[in-house]
């Protein structure tokens, strides 16, 4: 255990790891704390890429959602995201623009090296030129619709050299932090097994 707490201090003061999103915290004789930080452009360039994005809605429209915008929520510990979204269908005379809000956490997915949105939480679904029954309506479906259009959506993925280093001295992605900032992700222990 000590040799390996001896090359865990000098492999954070000089490895150069790859990508600029590494940090190693490292406090005098104590054991180094890596940590992979994604900034908010990074985020949402990735969660561009995933829209626009059709939705069904019991066969009697279908919504359009374009990129969200995202937003950091650090003081709930998850992101936020607005989109433009815009219903028509046989249901609707003509296409209407609204506004589809949510927030979400995230999770790390292991099988692909991934950090993906779920815990979605509707905020909104506005659409101004729409009759309030109709609006109504949407907004009864509105929870199973943002599941539906995020759930999983990725937003970042680690390259197999952003985790090879810690991979091989048994450290895993951890807990995910939303700061003012981006995103860190903590790297622990494996758990034995």
């Amino acid at each position: 255990m000590l040799h390996r707490r001896r090359f865990l201090n000098t492999a954070s003061s000089s490895l150069a790891l790859g990508g600029a999103g590494w940090l190693l915290l490292v406090a005098r004789g104590a054991r180094a704390q890596p940590r992979y930080t994604v900034p908010l452009a990074q985020l949402q360039e990735m969660a561009a890429q995933r829209f626009p994005r059709s939705v069904p809605v019991q066969g009697l429209l279908d919504l359009t959602l374009q990129a969200p915008a995202l937003r950091l929520l650090p003081e709930v510990n998850r992101l936020g995201a607005a989109m433009v979204v815009d219903a028509a269908g046989p249901a609707l005379r003509r296409s209407h623009a609204g506004l589809f809000d949510v927030e979400f956490a995230l999770r790390y997915e292991a099988s692909d090296r991934t950090l993906r949105a779920h815990q979605i939480r509707l905020g909104r679904l506005d659409f101004p030129t729409l009759k309030p029954a109709v609006v109504q309506l949407l907004n009864t479906y509105a929870p199973a619709l943002a599941e539906q259009s995020l759930r999983e959506v990725t937003l970042h993925q680690l390259r197999p050299q952003d985790t090879a280093v810690l991979d091989g001295l048994g450290l895993q992605p951890g807990p995910i932090t939303v700061t003012a900032e981006g995103l860190t992700v903590a790297f622990v222990g494996k758990a034995p097994g």
